[in-house]
């Protein structure tokens, strides 16, 4: 299989903070993904694409967004045949970036698998599992195997000087995960283009 012809997987940065950490473990799960011959991979940064909170007068599945900011960010979750999610958990939720995000597309999403890296807490499993009910809504398949970095893990990479490589079960959770990602996204890639 060519690359031209491999799933291409978006890895979404789901946080726009100053400081944020995101950045850590979004460009250490790039990197893993960029060592794989069966996808590609690219990383988006919501803070390029500025998203007014949701106001359009329709849904976005019933009618394309109005906002020039948001329209460019549809053609560039269509580019993708899947999207890994890097969040990290708000008071037991996900970020009102990343929601913000979701609400402003629909069709773009539809019937592409979702995976999840997720930081904090109780590795962001409460931010995730929330998070699954919204794909499901926007017609996407979340896939079983995701990353999630605990406080010790967090911690240890965000402030005390540890690497990933300290954390050797996280790479393996990266590797399920993205296992699952080129499976789903080539069968789901295959249906979408015969359908």
């Amino acid at each position: 299989m060519t690359s031209a012809n491999l799933p291409h997987i978006g890895i979404i940065l789901g946080s726009t903070r100053e400081g944020r950490f995101g950045e850590k473990p979004a460009t250490w799960f790039e990197g893993i993904a960029r060592r794989r011959d069966d996808l590609t991979a690219e990383l988006v940064d919501l803070r390029d694409y500025p998203m007014p909170h949701f106001n359009e007068p329709v849904s976005p599945a019933w009618a394309p967004p109005t906002n020039e900011v948001a329209q460019q960010w549809g053609a560039k979750l269509a580019a993708f045949d899947g999207l890994v999610v890097v969040s990290p958990e708000y008071n037991h939720g996900y970020s009102a970036v990343l929601k913000n995000a979701f609400d402003h597309a629909f069709a773009e999403f539809a019937r592409k698998p979702i995976g999840f890296v997720g930081y904090g807490g109780v590795g962001a499993a409460r931010a995730i599992e929330q998070l699954r009910m919204v794909a499901v809504e926007l017609q996407m398949a979340p896939v079983r195997n995701a990353v999630h970095m605990g406080m010790v893990e967090f911690l240890g990479i965000w402030q005390q000087g540890k690497s990933f490589e300290d954390f050797p079960h996280l790479e393996q959770a990266a590797g399920a995960l993205l296992n699952d990602m080129a499976w789903w996204s080539q069968a789901l890639k295959t249906a979408r283009e015969a359908a």
